[in-house]
């Protein structure tokens, strides 16, 4: 049996607005990859390494998380244990939009234009007809 709906409710109203500060220990993370089993890739500011983190069960199929999104990890959920886990995904930016008005939102997080910027001169000749072919009159 399915779990209750209002649960589904719940995380997906936890999720929809950014909080007015981030708590001590948590962090803006880009998703880079799914690693499998609830566990993720992330960069953090610094983008040195990825870190190894993972979704907790509140989230298991009710939020999906695609490569390239955003997420709040706690990087102090795992301090007292030694294994590969860097951190817990406590949140998913949904409305980035909103997310990105805040002032904790990293400047290293830039937005990037969805559409290449084409205007180096070049013209497109999408939706232009074929240049006309001249006819030689001899032939």
């Amino acid at each position: 049996m399915g779990r209750p709906k209002r649960n589904l409710l719940a995380t997906a109203a936890e999720t929809s607005s950014p909080p007015a500060v981030l708590d001590q220990g948590h962090f803006i993370a880009l998703v880079k990859k799914a690693e499998g089993n609830n566990l993720y890739s992330v960069e953090l500011r610094s983008g040195k390494e990825p870190l190894l983190v993972e979704l907790p069960s509140r989230f298991r199929s009710q939020i999906w998380i695609k490569r390239g999104g955003y997420v709040v990890v706690d990087r102090s959920a795992f301090d007292d244990r030694e294994n590969k886990l860097g951190g817990e995904i406590v949140n998913v930016v949904r409305d980035e939009k909103q997310w990105r008005k805040q002032a904790y939102w990293p400047p290293e997080f830039v937005k990037k234009p969805t559409y290449l910027d084409d205007s180096e001169g070049d013209e497109s000749t999408t939706g232009k007809m074929p240049p006309a072919e001249e006819s030689d009159p001899g032939e």
